[in-house]
């Protein structure tokens, strides 16, 4: 090997290694990637919409695989906390290897309850025009729950589409420890090779 094919070779290997540490930093602590795999979340996020979740928007903290002494990652420094509309990406409480990706409703402290489809927040209803209904029926825990008081450091996370939402009605809370991140912005969408959403690219979430 000649001294400039040397060179060369090194080079290419030093910017492979730069692009990998560089994708290994954002991934553990700026951003990641979250797919949509169910309509739970309809119609503000559809089947198919890649997202992209913001891991600082709460906390700034060493991945769990970094920091041995807890499944949750050390947290470096709060950057903020969930808001009540947030779209946040969590470990789902029955099992943390899945992701979940709900909406926050019921902060800590709040005594929430639902009544005919209606939530209530300390006793006054709560707007929310994101919400989607597809059954006219009522059922208990689904349509009409609590009332209940969110533990300090939990939050009550809901689907946008109520009738078809498995979330904290039926398995309670998050800890704020599970949250993984806020929800930003759609990249990419489609509903098959044949049917890209090039709408919805680039769409903020609210």
């Amino acid at each position: 090997m000649t001294q400039s094919s040397l060179k060369s070779f090194r080079d290419t290997l030093e910017a492979i290694v730069v692009a990998l540490l560089l994708a290994f930093v954002i991934r553990a602590f700026i951003v990641q990637a979250f797919k949509i795999p169910s309509g739970s979340m309809l119609e503000t996020l559809q089947i198919g919409d890649h997202l992209l979740v913001s891991k600082f928007a709460y906390d700034v903290r060493l991945p769990s695989d970094i920091w041995l002494d807890t499944t949750d990652g050390k947290v470096l420094m709060k950057t903020g906390d969930p808001q009540r509309g947030d779209i946040v990406v969590f470990l789902f409480p029955e099992d943390e290897s899945k992701d979940f990706i709900k909406r926050v409703i019921g902060l800590p402290g709040e005594t929430l309850e639902v009544r005919d489809k209606v939530v209530y927040i300390n006793g006054q209803p709560l707007d929310e025009p994101y919400v989607m209904h597809t059954k006219a029926d009522t059922l208990p825990v689904r349509d009409n729950f609590g009332p209940v008081v969110v533990p300090e450091g939990e939050y009550f996370v809901m689907g946008d589409n109520r009738e078809g939402s498995y979330d904290s009605r039926w398995w309670g809370p998050v800890k704020r420890s599970k949250i993984v991140g806020k929800a930003l912005v759609i990249y990419w969408s489609w509903g098959s090779l044949t049917d890209i959403r090039f709408n919805r690219i680039g769409t903020l979430l609210n």
